[in-house]
């Protein structure tokens, strides 16, 4: 029985043909947990067999679960922590670079607005 959950593409659709996408995806996944010492080189060559021998993603059901979990989000901006305040206590209000250029080029196209309705008013 599978660790992967149901809602997994392993499990949910293990007729679908494997990809060249699905495949470097893998790859990549399973050199990164080589690298890092979570899978032994004995493992690492049986999963690579199995990986590019696959035809079907349920064939890769064994491969994906030596694998460490898939990041599917990325962490909010507003979860972060910040480094230069200690815990409890609450951030500074602060707004990132894209906002504070949007709002200087919204200002100055309504400062150009208002010089244009004043030129044709006098």
């Amino acid at each position: 029985m599978s660790n992967l959950p149901i809602s997994s593409k392993y499990r949910s659709q293990p007729h679908r043909e494997v990809d060249e996408a699905e495949r470097e995806d893998l790859t990549r996944r399973l050199n990164d947990a080589f690298t890092k010492g979570d899978v032994d080189g004995d493992t690492y060559r049986t999963m690579l067999d199995q990986l590019y021998s696959a035809q079907t993603l349920g064939e890769l059901v064994p491969v994906v679960e030596h694998l460490p979990v898939k990041s599917t989000h990325a962490e909010p901006t507003m979860v972060r922590q910040q480094t230069n305040t200690a815990p409890g206590e609450l951030a500074p209000a602060g707004m990132n670079a894209k906002t504070a250029q949007r709002i200087g080029v919204a200002l100055g196209g309504l400062g150009l607005l208002l010089i244009l309705v004043l030129a044709v008013l006098l």
